[in-house]
């Protein structure tokens, strides 16, 4: 078993839980470098991983393409704002890196192609970072779905109900903005939007959407809804919003099957509330016995991120695909797009959909 070189470019938010899976993963990968180009927050994860895992060195850079010139790691994890994901990822991808990318991959389906493209040239892997994937309830899930025991799938459903208040936009700048993130629908409900898309047994043909520009201080929208229709006819529902008061209220998935209703919810998509399927007392995981299987986690990243870093590791141990590919990655980030294209036409979108957030630039202002 090889031992990777890593390293972490973008040490924000959310680049604790990249440390942390790192240091997770210790047997078969190392941290070598952490880039930001507020030096202070590299320093902050390198210290971090070197007390999960001691007697470590961790360098850090302000520069990431010294740091890959300099450190050449085999595998990077990239978690910088939204819009410059393509850009660093085709570079690491050039300089013979595997990289895993946060979500959305890109804010454009013309740059997530590029970025797919450039993993395909370089024969390297791309992951993109939607670990709920990852979640035990949905993983049960999914296999009970691809086993056929709910049957034939009617519709399903995603709501993300959380609060993002003035204070999150404010500590960076680039949050909310059509140029670097949009709104709530691509930064936070996008996971649930992949969920839903993965587990609806088909793909996704037209969508029609409303979106607002609420509440918050942003250029984007802090609410969306819309109607999904499937080529196999089902239908999927997306209620996301960044206005809950007072403080994040759920994250719910809900899937409908001719034979089988199945609920999952908690914070992050994180525990079975409702499963009731046909076949329950015969497969031996009636109600009563799965409602404990819950992830019980202090926030909404929950703990899919050592999994999904373990799974890119073995995929280039193994020569293989990783689970969540660049195209898989792709498709909630197109989803999304589609919504933004059908509130700004007024019409319902056919996929597949070619659109950016930036020609929404302004939307909201006039």
């Amino acid at each position: 078993m090889n031992k990777y070189k890593t390293a972490i470019i973008g040490c924000g938010r959310v680049s604790p839980f990249h440390t942390e899976a790192f240091a997770k993963n210790s047997d078969t990968a190392v941290l070598a470098a952490t880039c930001d180009s507020v030096p202070e927050r590299a320093e902050i994860q390198a210290a971090g991983y070197q007390k999960q895992i001691p007697g470590t060195t961790v360098r850090c850079y302000t520069d990431y393409k010294k740091m890959l010139s300099e450190i050449k790691p085999d595998i990077v994890s990239i978690a910088t704002e939204s819009g410059k994901h393509p850009e660093i990822t085709i570079d690491c991808l050039n300089a013979g890196a595997h990289v895993i990318c946060e979500k959305p991959m890109a804010l454009s389906t013309s740059d997530a192609d590029r970025m797919i493209a450039a993993a395909k040239n370089n024969g390297k892997k791309l992951t993109v970072c939607f670990q709920n994937r990852f979640n035990t309830p949905v993983k049960k899930l999914r296999t009970a779905v691809e086993c056929g025991r709910l049957g034939r799938i009617l519709h399903g459903m995603v709501q993300v109900r959380w609060i993002r208040n003035p204070d999150y936009y404010a500590e960076a700048p680039w949050r909310g903005t059509w140029e670097q993130d949009g709104g709530t629908l691509m930064n936070q409900c996008i996971h649930g939007i992949d969920l839903l898309q993965w587990l609806m047994a088909d793909e996704p043909v037209r969508i029609q959407a409303q979106t607002r520009r609420y509440i918050r201080p942003i250029q984007a929208e802090d609410f969306g809804a819309a109607i999904v229709e499937f080529k196999n006819g089902a239908i999927g529902i997306i209620e996301g919003t960044a206005c809950v008061y007072p403080e994040d209220l759920n994250e719910t998935l809900s899937v409908f099957g001719e034979k089988g209703t199945a609920v999952i919810g908690g914070i992050a998509i994180n525990a079975i509330e409702t499963w009731r399927i046909a076949d329950a007392e015969t497969v031996g995981d009636t109600e009563s016995n799965v409602l404990n299987q819950t992830e019980n986690t202090p926030s909404v990243y929950g703990f899919g991120h050592a999994p999904l870093f373990r799974d890119c590791i073995m995929a280039i141990e193994e020569n293989r695909q990783p689970a969540i590919t660049g195209e898989e990655g792709r498709k909630a980030v197109e989803l999304v797009l589609a919504i933004y294209k059908s509130q700004k036409t007024g019409r319902a979108v056919d996929l597949p959909c070619d659109f950016s957030t930036r020609e929404m630039a302004g939307y909201f202002d006039d």
